[in-house]
Formats: structure tokens, sequence, C-alpha cells
């Protein structure tokens, strides 16, 4: 069985009776962050770039839906170097 690389983990918040609750992903992200590498961070915090040691591929943490309190559901998504390089400005 051949097993579908990970690219992307998207947080999503769900009302569950009268609160909100993090999705699957949001959990996941929460367990794979302490993990990984950070190396920069732009815009004023709310976009972040790491590095999986395991594997070496870069990972950008991001907060898309940032008009919510705390910038709302994280997302988890892997980044090509050209990109990071660009946005970052590092050479990674």
């Amino acid at each position: 069985m051949l097993l579908t690389p990970l690219f992307e983990l998207v947080g999503e918040w769900q009302v569950v009776g009268a609160s909100i609750e993090a999705n699957d992903s949001c959990r996941r992200i929460a367990e794979e962050l302490p993990r990984l590498m950070k190396l920069a961070s732009a815009e004023a915090g709310w976009s972040t770039l790491y590095r999986d040691p395991a594997d070496s591929r870069l990972w950008e943490l991001t907060y898309p839906q940032g008009e919510l309190h705390g910038g709302g559901p994280p997302t988890l998504r892997v980044m090509q170097s050209e990109v990071a390089k660009e946005k970052y400005g590092l050479l990674v």
C-alpha cells in the first residue's frame, strides 16, 4: 500500500455545543511543532518557517484567518526552498 506524503495540515475551529473546539489537524500541528526546527519568522510572527530534521523538508506555519481571535486556526504546509528563500531571505 502506497501512502500519500503529507504536504498540508489545515486547522479548523468547530462549534460544539456552546464551545469552540480545534479539529484533528490543529491537534496534529500542535504535536508536530515541537520536533521541527524554527528557522525564521515573517509578517510580525504570523508566519514561521521550520525545517523537519528527519527529512529536511521546509514547513511554513501560518494563520490564514488572521481576523479571528489569536489569528485563528493554524495551517502547516510544505514550502519549496526557492519560495522560502524569497519570503524569508534565507539560504535554506
